[in-house]
């Protein structure tokens, strides 16, 4: 299946924050053109991320002293801003990884729970 026939994934409430500052763990500093790159890449295809929807998320990460952003310029010769994670971006990564492996795990075992059924019905 090529990547025009695979469904597109919309980003889950709560994760792009999360998603953005692993991307920024994997890639080191980087522009927003390069984070959403990276996560088409990794998702292969199926998470497109539209500027409008990364770029607040890098300012609100800014603002809250996970990420830092500076003036660079790319591979192209163009001038961007560059963002990378900080200590406490880090630190805030391991914690949030912690939480959703443990959502997923609970989740998980809901699945695996035999279908329920009322009593009295069919």
């Amino acid at each position: 299946m090529s990547n025009r026939e695979k469904p597109k994934t919309e980003v889950l409430r709560g994760t792009l924050d999360l998603m953005v500052l692993q991307a920024l763990v994997s890639l080191g500093p980087a522009h927003g053109y390069a984070i959403a790159s990276r996560m088409e890449d990794v998702s292969e295809g199926a998470l497109l991320l539209n500027m409008g929807t990364l770029y607040p998320g890098l300012m609100r990460l800014e603002h809250r002293g996970l990420i830092k952003a500076e003036w660079g310029v790319t591979d192209k010769n163009r001038r961007a801003r560059f963002y990378s994670i900080t200590p406490a971006g880090r630190r805030h990564v391991i914690a949030e990884k912690r939480s959703l492996d443990r959502m997923v795990s609970i989740i998980d075992a809901l699945f695996q729970q035999p279908t329920w059924s009322p009593k009295g019905s069919g």
